[in-house]
């Protein structure tokens, strides 16, 4: 319920009339953007740091690859964990808490003394990293409750903004700290961050009003479970080998004891009952998936078919995807006001098939004007896909629980991921030559298909409207 606060008039004197509410308290817009910028600068610094970190340490590419990985690995199953605890206990408390973990991780990863330590520091990243996303939508549903205004596509097109374009200068920027202070400083950059977002996380983030109802139990069983289920069926994918073979029969066994614990319990961590009955936000998560697949799979076997298929230098093929972020930025800047998500996703959907088919068409010789073309095109559908599955989201989650929806979110993304560079690796076994790119364009054709499939027949994107508070 909205409170009702008296107006007046010139003079001083009461009306009797509710006043109309503030709006979007802006001094939250700061707090949120930056929280939700950690994880990106570090997913994308670490790229340009990978072939010092090596040499330092001895360590193939092999092994290194592993820093990746692991922050992919916890990011996944720590979103939808710190999105429950923020549904719990409010998003102050997360918010700090996790931006505090990022500069303790950025302190052990600067004086990490070897590449195993080093992987341990980007685990507590990660894990550090997953608390600001889900806080900033609780913040964003309190104050569409709060002011009766249930219009948070500005705020939202913001938090995505912000994160593609960290994205894209993260690796210019760990290259300039690589070449000003070494690799550690890529870790040493989460100290004045993390600073920053306690300093404006305590300032600004309103307090949690105290109950004095009984403590909510936290459901560990469940997040442990769900936890077993994710990694096994993320180390499978990212290396599908027959060997492996013990990986999905782990994750079959603890989605069953998942789903088993989850119905049964009064607190699940995912509640399965009101999951399963919430279809469009499940063909959501399906959606981001799909776009998410064909959206890394472009940027893996791209690039490296620009390198290694066309003989580009690193460098060239860097400056080569730059009209893709380009592209993406500008198209969410320009649609994010609109929510418009059929929309959205029905004009994101068409230009990724176009995107896939204009790859079957180049090929070693084809000259450069094309190349950059070709990321243009792709970089529309990244403007839009991701944009429009938050908003879906935000309007389709319960409101109670809608911190664990948007980890959710992000983990279906980072499954996306995970999915493409399997695939980028199938169809690149040896190199990244022409024919490798033209059958994975096919496969990302056919993701681009199956998103496009789900859309048309959704009446519920139809209905999608502003709640009434």
């Amino acid at each position: 319920m909205i409170p009702r606060r008296t107006g007046t008039v010139p003079g001083g004197r009461r009306t009797g009339r509710a006043a109309p509410p503030a709006g979007f308290d802006r001094r939250l817009i700061a707090p949120m953007v930056l929280g939700s910028v950690l994880n990106p600068v570090n997913s994308s610094m670490i790229a340009v740091a990978l072939v010092p970190i090596g040499v330092a340490f001895g360590a193939p590419p092999a092994t290194t690859v592993w820093l990746v990985t692991a922050l992919y690995l916890a990011t996944a199953v720590g979103q939808p964990v710190a999105g429950r605890l923020v549904d719990m206990y409010g998003p102050r408390r997360l918010y700090l808490a996790g931006t505090a973990l990022v500069g303790v991780a950025g302190l052990l990863g600067a004086l990490a003394p070897s590449l195993g330590a080093l992987i341990g520091a980007r685990v507590l990243l990660g894990f550090g990293t997953s608390a600001a996303f889900p806080a900033s939508m609780q913040l964003t549903r309190r104050e569409a409750e709060r002011t009766g205004r249930d219009r948070p596509a500005g705020v939202l097109t913001a938090l995505a903004v912000a994160n593609q374009t960290v994205a894209v200068v993260g690796p210019a920027l760990g290259g300039l700290l690589i070449g000003a202070a070494g690799w550690r400083a890529v870790f040493t950059v989460n100290l004045p961050l993390s600073a920053a977002c306690l300093v404006l996380g305590a300032l600004r983030l309103p307090r949690e009003r105290s109950t004095a109802g009984p403590r909510r139990p936290v459901d560990l069983p469940g997040m442990a479970l769900f936890a077993v289920l994710l990694v096994s069926l993320m180390l499978f994918l990212m290396e599908p080998r027959p060997a492996h073979w013990y990986l999905p029969l782990l994750c079959a066994v603890a989605a069953w004891a998942f789903a088993a614990r989850e119905l049964r319990t009064t607190e699940p961590f995912v509640d399965l009952r009101v999951l399963g009955g919430r279809a469009p936000l499940l063909a959501t998560y399906v959606r981001q998936l799909l776009g998410y697949t064909t959206s890394y799979a472009f940027m893996y076997g791209y690039t490296q078919w620009l390198e290694q298929g066309r003989g580009l230098s690193a460098s060239t093929a860097g400056l080569v995807l730059l009209p893709l972020s380009a592209s993406a930025l500008t198209v969410s800047v320009l649609t994010g006001r609109r929510e418009a998500v059929r929309a959205k996703l029905l004009a994101g959907a068409a230009v990724q098939i176009a995107a896939c088919l204009a790859l079957l068409l180049v090929g070693a010789r084809s000259p450069v004007p094309v190349l950059l073309a070709a990321g243009a095109v792709m970089g529309v559908p990244q403007g839009l896909i991701g944009l429009a599955n938050q908003n879906a989201l935000y309007r389709q989650a319960d409101p109670a629980r809608i911190a664990s929806a948007a980890g959710l979110l992000r983990t279906f993304m980072y499954l996306g991921a995970l999915g493409a560079s399997a695939a980028a690796a199938a169809f690149f076994p040896h190199r990244a030559d022409t024919a490798g790119l033209h059958g994975l364009a096919l496969f990302m054709l056919a993701g681009s298909v199956l998103l496009l499939v789900s859309v048309l027949p959704d009446r519920s994107l139809r209905t999608l409207t502003p709640r009434k508070a």
